[in-house]
């Protein structure tokens, strides 16, 4: 069903690149926490630009809720920075804190063998959530406007190979953990409503506003909807979570590689219609 989908809407531009292409589509009954889905290269590590904020976010929440870190206005700022405007100061603010690390020159040998291992901190977390679909993730790199310098640079290794790592699945697990299973109170940073894209029509006069170009501008305007949106010189990734008119709820994560799909702001809208069409029909 779902490469159905996919053939047919790329069996003129894309036909030939369906491996640049990863989906986890999931959808759950109005009252149910587990879903039924299917997925297209949906276990492929794939390179995930700003999506990497939702790993970030959902750390940060844990953190808190373990007094690992202490909550401020700050933090809660740059989450919220971090997830409805995808700010990339906000970010680096934020694994800084995460890590106990920060950016600047080259290091020495020594000092930097100990920069690695803070560095890590999320990684090393991330496996202890027993989560089969985060086998092997790498989240350990800031989200840059231009590239990284210094000890930054010198972190990403050789022809970029330690640059962060994810895949469709694991997204998604992750956005249902925010979407579903956080029980969130006012002790804590309420991720689910840094998520939530309130006005589609309003954010579309804003520059990189997660909507147009991407899971969300498919979709019609009244329904509830929440995304996190990644981009860059070559790729265009989207995590999209909505509620349906019978209640039922969509979670569709799509990762495009490539600088046609990074350049291409009509397929994200054009698959998630699609989907969207699919379960109304």
């Amino acid at each position: 069903m779902l490469q159905d989908l996919l053939n047919k809407l790329c069996h003129e531009r894309y036909h030939r690149k369906l491996n640049n292409i990863a989906i986890t589509w999931i959808n759950y009954e109005a009252s149910s926490k587990k879903g039924y889905g299917y997925g297209i290269n949906n276990r492929k590590k794939i390179y995930p630009a700003s999506i990497v904020k939702l790993v970030y976010s959902l750390a940060i929440y844990e953190w808190i809720e373990t007094k690992t870190i202490f909550r401020d206005i700050q933090v809660d700022e740059a989450i919220q920075e971090m997830l409805q405007n995808s700010s990339n100061d906000a970010t680096s603010f934020i694994v800084d804190i995460l890590t106990g690390t920060t950016s600047g020159p080259s290091l020495e040998k020594e000092i930097f063998n100990r920069w690695k291992y803070q560095r890590t901190i999320i990684n090393d977390w991330l496996k202890t959530l027993n989560w089969e679909e985060l086998q092997d993730f790498n989240c350990c790199q800031k989200t840059w406007e231009d590239s990284p310098y210094g000890r930054e640079k010198d972190f990403y290794g050789t022809s970029n190979k330690n640059r962060n790592a994810m895949t469709t699945d694991g997204t998604a697990r992750i956005m249902e953990e925010i979407m579903q299973n956080i029980s969130f109170n006012d002790k804590n940073i309420n991720l689910k409503n840094c998520l939530l894209r309130e006005n589609k029509e309003q954010s579309k006069d804003k520059d990189a506003n997660q909507i147009n170009g991407f899971l969300g501008e498919g979709l019609p305007q009244k329904i509830p909807f929440w995304s996190k949106a990644g981009l860059m010189s070559e790729a265009r990734h989207d995590a999209a979570w909505w509620i349906n008119e019978n209640q039922s709820k969509t979670l569709l994560v799509v990762f495009t590689e490539g600088k046609e799909f990074a350049n291409d702001n009509k397929f994200l809208p054009e698959f998630s219609k699609a989907i969207y069409e699919f379960m109304h029909s």
